[in-house]
């Protein structure tokens, strides 16, 4: 992927079509909508937005399609999607009780010299189950890209073939949000990261979090339970370097220095990029080359700082 451009929410904001013109991109526009699912082709708002082409790559459609005429191949994708998940209740249930210990150590009164020690503990068992997980998962991946080789299945070969063709007569490459973990398995299935490795990428909410090397879920409050943020595993790793946090302001009390300072020292070395409506940031040679709209990151001290360019 020669550039990448990472945007803020789109619905409320649209601006991937200045996007587009500033770095400047020729031809249509191919369009991975697959995290919508069965909203897929709804891309009529897009098409009018940026005013040219837009090709559909129907990732989501292209998937089931080929399920249908592989069943056996559909059966072990089914059979790890089960695992998966379980996996992820596993780490959760674990992750649960580690945070509630993190946060009890946090609010207790007592000696600093004693306390900083046990809290520095505490993130750095955290930091170890994230770390565990994430290897988990993708060694789970790599065992069923070993064992089933799915690029070489007759009916994934031939949408990688038309893929290409699509690629080809396309400028740019667009990556719509939805669902995350639907989104990175279409990706991920159909290689899109080398059918487009030439091409300029726009991406915005999970699409932006599917880039990055390790997604992360997260909402402060979400409707049930308590809002931890949790690995759900390896992304493409086009984008290095950071956890892109799209929506920070909706699913993240940003006014809470201390959840700020621990997300940045959870996840250091990566930082923690909020990604808000009218936000971007243009990444070449797996650099920050330009931001716009005021992208901030989380440091140390639970404070949000305008991102730079390097």
């Amino acid at each position: 992927m020669r550039t990448i451009v990472l945007l803020g929410p789109q619905r409320l904001q649209p601006t991937l079509v200045q996007a587009v013109e500033t770095v400047g991109v020729d031809g249509p526009i191919a369009a991975v909508t697959a995290g919508w699912e069965e909203r897929e082709d709804e891309i009529d708002e897009l098409r009018q937005h940026l005013g040219r082409r837009v090709v559909n790559l129907k990732l989501y459609r292209r998937t089931e399609e080929a399920f249908a005429v592989d069943p056996e191949f559909f059966e072990a994708w089914h059979e790890r999607r089960g695992r998966l998940r379980e996996m992820l209740d596993l780490y959760r249930l674990r992750l649960d009780a580690m945070m509630r210990a993190l946060r009890d150590l946090r609010k207790r009164k007592g000696r600093e010299d004693l306390l900083a020690v046990e809290r520095a503990e505490a993130i750095d068992d955290v930091r170890r189950l994230d770390a565990h997980h994430l290897a988990w998962i993708a060694e789970e991946h790599a065992e069923f890209e070993a064992r089933w080789r799915p690029h070489d299945r007759t009916a994934i070969a031939a949408h990688r073939r038309e893929i290409l063709r699509i690629a080809r007569g396309c400028g740019a490459l667009a990556i719509a949000g939805g669902n995350v973990a639907v989104l990175l398995n279409r990706l991920s299935l159909f290689g899109i990261g080398e059918l487009f490795d030439d091409h300029t990428v726009f991406a915005w909410s999970a699409g932006a979090m599917a880039l990055t090397e390790r997604v992360v879920l997260f909402h402060d409050d979400p409707p049930q339970g308590r809002g931890n943020p949790a690995v759900l595993g390896p992304g493409l790793g086009a984008v290095r370097g950071i956890v892109a946090l799209p929506h920070a302001h909706r699913r993240i009390r940003l006014d809470r220095p201390s959840r700020l300072s621990l997300w940045a020292a959870r996840f250091a070395p990566a930082s923690c990029l909020a990604f808000d409506d009218g936000s971007a940031t243009v990444w070449r040679r797996n650099r920050l080359a330009a931001v716009r709209g005021g992208v901030r990151r989380f440091t140390d001290d639970g404070k949000l700082e305008e991102v730079a360019a390097e």
